[in-house]
């Protein structure tokens, strides 16, 4: 036996106990929601601000508001919004900062040279306290969401799942439907080997999430 065969014989026989099937949830299972409940959204509150990110549960009328007061308070003078965003909350936004559409902020370059970035959201994990991305008209492109420093995003209270399974099945309802995805836990930070944490590194410092109840 090789060292290699040996080293790998020793994994599997480590791993046993957690890598035999114990039972399969299958996607047929999943046929409701899987919306969270109340006691739900209190955890995904709780989950996404452990994180470092700023929590503030809005009702629906409320949002626009909001959106202006996480700009003004984080001194964001330049926002970029992606084009199929909510246009009551691009005038909220034209209130306190300049906006710049999606189409004027072709390169990294332009959005390095922006504040901030307003987006909505696919759906939230309750367990996991994460924010999913697929990047629709009201989210925008990738680099959108990953280059400005404050990131502002809406999710609303029914896009938000108890779990990851139901979160996969209600992205991907079928196997065709296929999406480039973000997945978002906090702000952007890392941390060395002597754990210092350092924030923004690989995506924006600051993340504010409203939470639209109700």
């Amino acid at each position: 036996m090789s060292a290699r065969d040996e080293i790998l014989a020793r994994v599997r026989g480590a791993t046993t106990d957690v890598t035999t099937p114990t039972g399969t949830l299958r996607r047929e299972q999943l046929t409701d929601s899987g919306a969270a409940d109340p006691d739900g959204l209190t955890q995904f509150a709780e989950m996404v601000a452990d994180y470092r990110a700023e929590v503030v549960r809005v009702a629906d009328h409320e949002v626009p508001a909001a959106i202006a007061a996480a700009l003004r308070d984080h001194g964001c003078s330049s926002v970029v919004v992606p084009d199929g965003l909510d246009p009551v909350w691009v005038t909220a936004a034209e209130e306190v900062a300049r906006v710049r559409r999606e189409a004027e902020t072709p390169t990294h370059a332009d959005l390095d040279s922006t504040d901030a970035v307003v987006t909505a959201a696919a759906l939230g994990i309750a367990v996991t306290g994460t924010i999913v991305l697929d990047h629709r008209a009201d989210q925008g492109r990738r680099a959108l969401t990953l280059v400005p420093d404050t990131h502002v995003c809406v999710v609303r209270a029914d896009q938000v799942v108890q779990d990851v399974p139901h979160a996969v099945a209600r992205l991907r309802p079928d196997a065709g439907d296929a999406r480039p995805l973000t997945w978002i836990s906090g702000p952007s930070a890392t941390s060395d080997i002597e754990l210092e944490r350092v924030e923004g590194v690989h995506g924006p410092r600051t993340l504010v999430m409203l939470l639209v109840d109700g």
